[in-house]
């Protein structure tokens, strides 16, 4: 068994350190005292996204799947809109109405967003991208980080 220490970040928010490493050639950080992967860290971030939904919005969405991809968390929510927003949506007018609402709302809990993805992965957010498709429901979410932290979490 080969481990080998990498790095470390530090979240400002938590206070924490996250220490990067690899046993085995496997990559693995420990984050609250627990070793886990790329992939359990993209799960972690989406079970917080979720739960910021149900308590900021009044509900989640339906599925959320998030990937680090170089300098960038990615987030797609599926099953965001509701019945009635759907029927809006029939009507150019209604549709416009129900991307603005939602935008508006997204941007008005980005501060708390931005923590989460900090508290997460322990580096700040440069800028933030979002749509959501009045066609499937489906909303996209883009943090674009202050450095690579794919390869971070890869080397």
């Amino acid at each position: 068994m080969k481990i080998q220490f990498k790095s470390w970040l530090y979240g400002l928010k938590t206070n924490r350190y996250i220490t990067l490493l690899t046993l085995n050639d496997i990559p693995f950080f420990i984050w609250e005292g627990v070793a886990i992967t790329k992939g359990q860290l993209e799960a972690e971030i989406s079970k917080a996204l979720t739960q910021w939904e149900k308590d900021f919005l009044g509900r989640g969405s339906v599925m959320v799947k998030t990937d680090i991809l170089r300098d960038m968390v990615i987030i797609v929510l599926k099953g965001v809109l509701t019945p009635a927003e759907y029927k809006l949506c029939e009507t150019t007018e209604g549709l416009l109405s129900i991307k603005k609402i939602r935008a508006d709302l997204v941007e008005a809990g980005l501060d708390k967003l931005d923590e989460i993805i900090r508290e997460q992965t322990g580096e700040e957010v440069i800028t933030f991208h979002t749509d959501i498709s009045t066609k499937t429901g489906e909303r996209i979410m883009i943090f674009k980080l202050t450095c690579d932290l794919e390869r971070k979490l890869m080397s």
